[in-house]
């Protein structure tokens, strides 16, 4: 039983921590940048886009693909920062719990 209550316990602290870790996440900005600088974009740690902005050079009419590619390019860039800030957010909170293998949190 005195198990059960440290471990009722812990998972109290890490529903406040994980609180607070997508808090934080909700004012982390990750920016992605493609062709030299030209494009970039910036994403909220949600994964919202917040801004893009793009070099005058580029507005050219036969390069409207390339600048829709290098727009995605720098959209995933930005996304996977998220990504990997909040696995490492969420591995620094999780380290130390008995959780099961292959277990992620957030679920």
């Amino acid at each position: 039983m005195k198990d059960i209550m440290g471990l009722m316990k812990q998972a109290k602290e890490m529903q406040s921590k994980m609180q607070s870790m997508q808090d934080d996440l909700s004012n982390l900005e990750a920016e992605g940048i493609a062709a030299g600088g030209m494009v970039k974009v910036t994403l909220t740690g949600k994964g919202e886009m917040r801004s893009i902005s793009i070099d005058s050079s580029m507005f050219k009419e036969d390069d409207v693909e390339i600048l829709e590619d290098l727009i995605v390019a720098a959209h995933n860039q930005a996304k996977s920062k998220v990504e990997e800030i909040t696995a490492e957010k969420t591995a620094e909170l999780t380290s130390g719990l008995p959780l099961p293998p292959g277990m992620k949190l957030p679920f």
